[in-house]
């Protein structure tokens, strides 16, 4: 049971409890709709700009910034349009970008097999385990002393298989510590956290998880939320020069659109914030951030594809980052899931159809999606930053990128941790069997 008490740590600035639209997802359905947090305009001045200014003239409040960073999230006052205002701010000089709060969503809406309390046995022997040679990965690395971050729904503290796995984590919905899935059964996306976190756990066991809840029970989020908890992922305690963060940032989420503030924070929490030249790399890293990088390295993003069996691309799967892995869904004949989301901007596919694990009150369930894809490929890079401390976050993901064989029927590579751990290309000499129906 979650406490009534909020203890928003020192020295930060927590989101108010979210309230912006449910996604209309679906495995095979409706696309994404384009939501946004009512009122609200995410705003990245130029180093020399100050933004009191700004709130004055174009009738604006400031909710929130991010650190010392020259991130902001504003409000409108009145009934003035969002879309106008933002146009206003674009030409302004001291903007750098102005954008919506736009929101995030659960990909999987449906539970595809009912829970089931208490029998760890189909977890443990699932198809995914041989189809990524787990076994033979974990006679090289099990993760150890890696940090896992699972921006999600929040997690079941309790559950037997997560015992011993779990770091404090926090709960950016509430706005307090404890980030415990909140809602029942009667919720459409209650579990989803405790799932995700629960693949993590599998693929890499003696890995640390850390569960950040930034999902309601409706399993929606934004934009805001969404940079505050990768921001605190990598650095929990504020204090740059402890070596506390989070190695690998798990996103089983998404929007259809693409934003500033995802590519700008992306950058930070990987270390590239001085790298690539032009306008998007003009990114204010704080001096924490530079102490950060400069202690210990920079963190991996693993991000979901989604769900809608489309090239269309969502984010922030697609956004374009050599730290940052896209990742499809594959089934059990080694083909590209049905479901699966597909394309030239996905780099990576990993078992998605059928995958067993974790649901709240020490239960399991089968669910299909590329929300169970991203944290075995997480797993994987657990298991891999374990073995080799000195890749830099670009390097790591591609060597996953380079390892395993070609699913079949598509120039998309399976996820093959063995394969990666020891340095070989796939050969794509994989047996395709007859395309599933």
């Amino acid at each position: 049971m979650k406490s009534d008490a909020k203890q928003p740590r020192p020295g930060r600035t927590w989101p108010a409890r979210l309230t912006c639209a449910l996604f209309a997802l679906g495995l095979h359905g409706a696309p994404l709709a384009a939501n946004a947090v009512d009122g609200e305009i995410i705003v990245r001045l130029r180093d020399q700009g100050e933004i009191a200014p700004l709130l004055a003239k174009h009738q604006l409040s400031l909710i929130g910034r991010l650190g010392s960073r020259p991130i902001y999230r504003l409000k409108v006052i009145g009934d003035a349009k969002v879309d106008q205002k933002i146009d206003a701010l674009r030409h302004e000089s001291d903007v750098q970008s102005a954008e919506p709060n736009v929101s995030y969503g659960v990909i999987e809406p449906v539970k595809n097999v009912a829970w089931a309390i208490g029998d760890p046995q189909p977890f443990a022997a699932q198809w995914a385990r041989a189809a990524i040679r787990l076994d033979e990965a974990h006679r090289i690395s099990t993760g150890a002393g890696v940090r896992v971050a699972v921006l999600d729904t929040g997690v079941d503290r309790q559950h037997p298989a997560l015992a011993g796995r779990l770091l404090p984590g926090f709960d950016f919905v509430d706005s307090d510590s404890d980030p415990t899935e909140v809602g029942s059964v009667a919720n459409r996306y209650y579990g989803h956290g405790t799932h995700v976190a629960g693949l993590v756990a599998l693929v890499a066991p003696d890995a640390r998880i850390m569960p950040l809840r930034i999902l309601d029970a409706n399993g929606v989020g934004n934009a805001w939320v969404l940079a505050e908890a990768m921001l605190y992922a990598v650095d929990p305690d504020g204090n740059p020069d402890t070596d506390d963060g989070a190695h690998v940032i798990n996103l089983s989420l998404s929007s259809l659109t693409k934003t500033d503030l995802f590519a700008t924070v992306a950058k930070l929490v990987s270390c590239k914030a001085g790298s690539g030249g032009g306008k998007s790399s003009s990114v204010a890293a704080s001096l924490g951030d530079k102490a950060r990088c400069t202690g210990f390295g920079g963190a991996v993003v693993v991000a979901a594809a989604g769900n809608h069996a489309s090239e269309s691309q969502e984010y922030p799967a697609a956004e374009s980052s050599t730290a940052m892995l896209s990742v499809a869904a594959s089934d059990s004949s080694g083909w590209l899931a049905g479901f699966s989301n597909r394309g030239g901007w996905i780099e990576l596919a990993a078992p998605g159809q059928d995958i067993n694990s974790t649901v709240p009150g020490g239960g399991y369930a089968t669910w299909s999606g590329t929300s169970m894809a991203a944290p075995l490929a997480s797993g994987a890079a657990a298991l891999l930053r374990a073995t080799d401390w000195n890749l830099q976050a670009d390097q790591l993901l591609q060597r996953l990128r380079d390892s395993g064989d070609k699913l079949c029927g598509t120039g998309m590579k399976g996820l093959d941790i063995a394969a990666a751990l020891i340095k070989v290309h796939g050969d794509d000499k994989r047996e395709c069997k007859t395309p599933p129906n």
